[in-house]
């Protein structure tokens, strides 16, 4: 015999559960929206405007857009018409759907929810609200330059910040906090990386979604929305659609559901698995897509990782690529952009994925085959591993950027893959290296040093990320029209970037300072222009210089600083610039 019980909308079926929404309706009845409750009446732009909705529908998975489909039209007072999904949130039983939106323009805003299941459509009376200034910049995209990045009012934003991973299980068990988070904007971050737990689980079956887990990344994107924190959501890290490739945590599609209908070999080629993917994703910008604070989809980590790539082969582990970012680019209203990785080692390098994605992204975990000394014992004449480090990190940053016609960045790095472990003073110096050397070949963001954690965070979360934060702020990437710089430094390494009569650079020396060094700019207009060098571990300028390009060349010398009334006052091994054109 079986039990049935009606109780809230839910009939449980023995151990299954058919949902008829709030108010269950007989097959055969068409839909309707019985009320829409906004949370103001009043919204800043960029911030978050929410609709809960309570409806009488028909439907057995309230996630599933083929049985239900919740969506607004937002009418901006320019005329402009956005369709927003809407999507099932059971956290209040009197409306259990919402609408989540953040405004673009000032003044009065209207709206209609629309309710479809296969028995028809229904739709709401109409509603308004007023959006009003904000101090936000708005959502982040690809600047007209399309090699950097902005926000919609046209700041320029430059990315500095790292992975920073939540590895949430269970309620309350993050380990993303708000003291965390806190420490990482004083010392100068505007960002991090994380890839969450799956939102579907072998509890929730596919097409259902843990709301222990959504509810967490809820949470999420409210502490960063507060302290202006950005963020880059790795959609799929490796481990998740692979199943033993490198094994241990590397190797969890055992426990992911796509394994009820696909291999972890088909992953990529399965249309079934497609089918839910999508869906996935419609849920994921429907709840989340609404914020200021998510600027990249970082569609994959480590693509190589997976048996769809090692045996179900590169092209069709591309072609899915190619959908994801087709799918974002055409489906997020905020039109983010989208990137995605090989895992950091020499030999993966990939063309492939630089092209098909919005931003490229190389990784670099310089102990997998890039160069760098071989001995633990280094003499006077050997190769010094700071150079090699930051010329590693040179190297993969111009190949993106005249490789590649768009943005591009270090996706993934650091950690204990480098010659220096972390807590060693050479371990500080190759990150503070990196970010600066990659910041004058092109990058569009510090590198994604892997992770914040105790690990590492003496080493890495010191004042560098504060020190380089200063010196990139007050420089317009988003309008100017930059290109590599000819510079030369004899006996030292530097490089620079120039847009116009403006060039930003960094000269560095591996075994000592750079004091009384020169370095030459070719190619500037003849005049007068002021060099403003920046000790890059103080984070202080120096008085401006003036000086005076001639033929095409300003030579600039670094002075030596010492020690003054009985207090260090040091160069350093390296420092960066700004030459701007003098003003009178």
């Amino acid at each position: 015999m079986v039990m049935v019980e009606k109780f809230r909308g839910l009939f449980l079926v023995g151990v299954g559960v058919i949902c008829l929404g709030m108010g269950a309706v007989a097959a055969g009845k068409a839909p309707s929206v019985l009320s829409v409750r906004a949370d103001s009446g009043r919204v800043a732009l960029y911030e978050k405007f929410e609709l809960r909705i309570d409806l009488d529908a028909t439907f057995t998975n309230p996630f599933d857009p083929d049985e239900i489909d919740v969506r607004a039209e937002f009418t901006a007072p320019s005329g402009r018409k956005w369709v927003i999904w809407g999507f099932y949130n059971p956290s209040n039983w009197t409306s259990l759907w919402m609408v989540r939106f953040s405004p673009t323009e000032k003044g009065n805003w209207r709206y209609v929810v629309t309710v479809k299941d296969s028995e028809g459509t229904a739709s709401s009376r109409a509603g308004g609200f007023t959006a009003v200034d904000s101090p936000h910049h708005g959502f982040i995209t690809i600047a007209p330059n399309g090699r950097y990045l902005r926000h919609d009012d046209g700041a320029s934003f430059y990315g500095v910040g790292l992975w920073y991973n939540d590895s949430y299980e269970s309620f309350g068990e993050g380990r993303i906090t708000e003291e965390g988070l806190d420490n990482l904007k004083k010392r100068g971050a505007n960002f991090i990386s994380f890839f969450p737990t799956t939102l579907e689980t072998m509890g929730t079956g596919l097409g259902r979604y843990d709301q222990s887990r959504c509810g967490r990344m809820d949470q999420l994107f409210e502490w960063c929305e507060q302290r202006d924190i950005y963020i880059s959501w790795n959609i799929w890290f490796h481990s998740y659609i692979s199943m033993a490739v490198w094994g241990g945590g590397n190797a969890r599609y055992r426990n992911n559901p796509y394994k009820l209908v696909s291999s972890a070999e088909d992953f990529f080629a399965s249309a079934e698995g497609w089918k839910y993917q999508q869906k996935l994703y419609r849920y994921i910008i429907a709840r989340w897509g609404y914020s200021r604070a998510l600027f990249l989809w970082f569609v994959v980590d480590e693509i190589n990782g997976t048996e769809g790539w090692t045996k179900g082969g590169p092209e069709i582990a591309e072609q899915w690529s190619a959908k994801m970012d087709e799918y974002f680019n055409r489906h997020d209203p905020y039109g983010r952009p989208t990137t995605g990785t090989q895992s950091g080692g020499i030999g993966q390098w990939w063309p492939g994925g630089y092209r098909i994605f919005d931003i490229a992204a190389r990784e670099i975990y310089e102990a997998q085959g890039h160069p760098m000394p071989k001995s633990g014992k280094l003499g006077p004449d050997d190769d010094s591993p700071i150079q090699s480090s930051y010329r590693n990190y040179a190297t993969q940053m111009q190949k993106l950027w005249d490789g590649f016609d768009k943005p591009a960045m270090i996706g993934e790095c650091g950690w204990d893959h480098t010659y220096h472990e972390p807590g060693m003073p050479g371990y500080l110096a190759m990150y503070h290296n990196a970010i600066w050397v990659s910041l004058v070949n092109g990058a569009c963001a510090t590198p994604f040093w892997w992770s914040y954690s105790d690990w590492i965070n003496d080493s890495v979360v010191t004042n560098q990320m504060l020190y380089f934060s200063q010196f990139v702020s007050k420089i317009d990437f988003a309008s100017k029209d930059f290109e590599p710089a000819d510079i030369a430094a004899p006996g030292c390494d530097a490089w620079a970037m120039r847009a116009g009569k403006f060039v930003v650079g960094w000269v560095v020396h591996p075994r000592t300072s750079v004091a009384n060094e020169r370095f030459t700019i070719s190619g500037l207009p003849d005049g007068e222009y002021e060099l403003r060098l920046y000790r890059t571990w103080r984070g202080r300028y120096l008085e401006p210089q003036t000086v005076e390009c001639k033929s095409g060349k300003l030579t600039c010398m670094i002075p030596e600083l010492r020690t003054t009334r009985g207090h260090a006052l040091h160069i350093g091994n390296d420092v960066a610039f700004k030459i701007v054109p003098r003003a009178f």
